[in-house]
């Protein structure tokens, strides 16, 4: 089968460690099933498993991808939630990988995964639709409504525009009723943020017209003091990622003076994904998706992510 690999690390260069070419058929497996990819989305996951951050360089070659959307062997149009469970081991807590950190991903055109990790794609989706997610939308999701604890009405502070995590914040932050204020270096993407829905797109690390109620936050270190200077007393930042680096100033006088709270959040669990689902078909809410490239040109869609020049979601067909 066609298949996007990673097969070196390269940290300063990550998109020189793919390789776009032929990969053996996946191999049957008890509790564990074939799904025919129709649409597969990138997540900057993908190229973190590039500069070896999110892979480990002796379980290469391995190929990538979380997201999926296809036919599985009972010729259903199926989701693929790409959180896999390991097999328990006595005296150890439940170890949990990620597609593509330990088994094969979804950048090809078949993937195996676990029965348990699909969920029907209603007729109202696209496969590119719902290609877009299993990672991205419901990682937001999750950080929204299972972290937050936000009542409709509430001040929230997306930091970054551009991204899934930030899009799909600010479209469903937007939908429930919250004022959303959004942040970016690029006036386009701050044009772009108003679109979805957002209520203010200010230039990074401006100060905001008001302090806010939550901030989300996947940038880290070059957005952190900015989030804790935004918040009211009693805020909370969300955070699911460091893309700029994970080692900021705590801000601790502040954290503790004004009793701020910092909450991480990975991804969701398949009902969150379930609930998703079925929010963006009663209200209509879809991802907005930058491109759609063809497999073979997976190398266009890495380096467009790697380099931020992205809005939205990049999709690959098989």
């Amino acid at each position: 089968m066609f298949a996007i690999t990673a097969a070196r690390i390269s940290f300063d260069d990550p998109v020189s460690g793919l390789d776009v070419g032929e990969r053996p058929d996946p191999e049957p497996r008890e509790g564990w099933t074939t799904v025919r990819v129709k649409a597969a989305s990138l997540n900057h996951h993908d190229v973190w498993s590039l500069r070896g951050v999110a892979l480990k360089e002796e379980r290469l070659p391995m190929i990538l991808g979380g997201d999926a959307a296809g036919i599985d062997e009972d010729g259903n149009e199926v989701i693929v939630h790409g959180v896999v469970t390991e097999p328990p081991v006595p005296g150890r807590s439940p170890r949990f990988s990620l597609l593509s950190e330990v088994h094969d991903g979804t950048l090809a055109e078949k993937v195996l995964v676990p029965k348990e990790n699909l969920l029907p794609k209603p007729a109202e989706l696209s496969f590119e639709e719902a290609a877009c997610l299993p990672t991205a939308w419901l990682t937001a999701y999750s950080m929204l409504f299972g972290k937050a604890d936000l009542r409709p009405g509430s001040t929230v502070l997306v930091q970054g525009a551009g991204g899934g995590v930030s899009g799909a914040l600010i479209t469903l932050a937007a939908r429930v009723g919250h004022r959303v204020y959004v942040t970016s270096r690029d006036e386009t993407k701050r044009a772009k943020a108003m679109e979805l829905g957002a209520y203010a797109a200010v230039p990074s690390g401006e100060r905001l017209p008001e302090k806010v109620d939550v901030v989300f936050d996947s940038v880290g270190q070059a957005t952190w003091k900015h989030s804790i200077l935004s918040l009211k007393p009693g805020g909370a930042v969300i955070t699911c990622g460091a893309t700029s680096g994970d080692a900021p100033s705590a801000e601790l006088t502040r954290m503790f003076f004004l009793q701020l709270r910092v909450l991480g959040s990975t991804m969701g669990t398949k009902e969150e994904l379930r609930s998703l689902v079925e929010m963006c078909v009663r209200t209509g809410v879809r991802p907005r998706i930058d491109r759609v490239l063809p497999l073979k040109d997976a190398k266009e869609g890495f380096r467009a992510m790697a380099e931020g020049d992205l809005f939205g979601k990049i999709v690959l067909t098989p």
